[in-house]
């Protein structure tokens, strides 16, 4: 019902709006069911605000004990506790809730906290976050109109993207729940949260136009939350110092380039120079020495490069580690390596091979700012081979995402 360019204003606007209800609603007396409902709506009215409201607690909490089977007392129960930090009583009010009736409200608000409770493993952690999957397909197979439950559908994929080794049809799921969310419900279009956490998606799949639109939108939506600008800004800055140390070469200077570069040798292929490669499929398969400059868009199959370590790019999200591959012949490639532990990474003159390298030829533009590179993904240090070894099994770890969930 608002422009973009009254999004400063929302949260006084809700504000003046709460105040106003408030006094609307006056004192209401009567039965006691009647007066249960009267404590809740006065609670819901206090609840809308993002910040934690005691009074608003003390209401709700008066509200359940009046009448117990006042489901959406219950569900604003606990979205206070949830505001308050108590995720533990959060999540005991919207099972609760959905133990006196079935409802979307509470399966959608239970999908969210069950990825926020605080459990003693990573098992349990990846089973809260399958359930909370499944807690948000029920909540859309009530209501599939309504744009939240796709949203946090969406967002239960994410979930279950970064905690269960990022499988691509995962990620999938997550974007078309999201879009399905917009197609149904043009408010989920207003919705920063999810254009964050869709950006978020597409800067790990580094669709990076995509990402940036998607930072901007939610910057505008919510002037008040730094996070989106913030992580605009972060990745603006990473592709500016990425194609200038690639035009460059990382400033190595030119006789140390061609001493580097003069030097590589068969022998630091190591298993990808002997036939002793192990294939996706588990065979072991000789693979073809190729030239970055004649790797193919996409997965180039049956081939590996060999190139020296330029340069390497350390953000402060730690995840990819990128570094530029530079071999005898043409441009230098940024090369980006996910999953990888904190203390993993390459040195200047390293030698690295790639076998079946995924090339992408990225072209990103953004508010007047363009920018082009080659780009080689990488899943995990382990395909690779530094300095002839291959890389073993404690260079990987998982990744993992942060996003402002509680708002979802």
């Amino acid at each position: 019902s608002h422009g973009v360019e009254d999004a400063g204003r929302k949260q006084q606007d809700i504000l003046e709006e709460m105040e106003k209800t408030l006094q609307q609603m006056g004192e209401i007396d009567g039965c006691s069911q009647g007066r249960a409902r009267a404590l809740m709506l006065k609670g819901k009215a206090l609840n809308v605000i993002p910040d934690y409201n005691p009074k608003a607690e003390e209401l709700l909490a008066k509200a359940v004990k009046l009448d117990p089977e006042l489901v959406e007392a219950w569900n604003q129960l606990g979205e206070t506790y949830w505001k308050k930090g108590d995720i533990t009583a959060a999540h005991t009010c919207f099972s609760g809730a959905l133990g006196h009736r079935k409802n979307k409200v509470s399966l959608q608000n239970l999908s969210m906290v069950l990825r926020q409770l605080r459990v003693e493993s990573t098992e349990q952690h990846a089973q809260n976050v399958m359930d909370s999957v499944r807690q948000a397909k029920l909540a859309v197979q009530m209501d599939v109109r309504d744009g939240r439950s796709w949203y946090i559908l969406g967002n239960a994929y994410l979930s279950l993207f970064f905690n269960t080794g990022q499988n691509p049809s995962i990620s999938q799921q997550a974007l078309s729940a999201y879009g399905q969310a917009e197609k149904v419900d043009p408010t989920a279009s207003c919705n920063p949260d999810l254009h964050l956490n869709r950006a978020t998606l597409h800067k790990y799949e580094e669709n990076y136009t995509e990402a940036l639109e998607g930072f901007s939108r939610a910057a505008a939506l919510d002037p008040a939350w730094p996070e989106p600008r913030l992580r605009q800004q972060q990745l603006l800055d990473f592709l500016e110092r990425l194609t200038s140390l690639l035009e460059n070469k990382g400033k190595v200077k030119v006789k140390k380039l061609q001493s580097m570069l003069g030097s590589l040798r068969p022998s630091q292929l190591g298993p990808c120079g002997d036939g002793q490669y192990q294939g996706s499929s588990g065979q072991k398969v000789a693979l073809e020495h190729r030239l970055l400059s004649a790797l193919q868009p996409g997965v180039n199959t049956g081939a590996v490069v060999l190139g020296r370590v330029v340069f390497s790019l350390t953000t402060d999200e730690k995840v990819p580690f990128t570094f530029g591959l530079a071999d005898s012949k043409g441009p230098c490639f940024a090369v980006t390596v996910y999953n990888m532990v904190q203390s993993w990474g390459v040195l200047i003159g390293d030698s690295v091979a790639i076998p079946e390298p995924h090339l992408r030829h990225h072209h990103v533009q953004h508010q007047g700012k363009s920018f082009s590179f080659p780009g080689i993904r990488v899943e995990t240090p382990l395909l690779l081979v530094v300095n002839g070894k291959m890389q073993g099994p404690g260079t990987q770890a998982a990744a993992t995402v942060a996003y402002r969930a509680q708002s979802e």
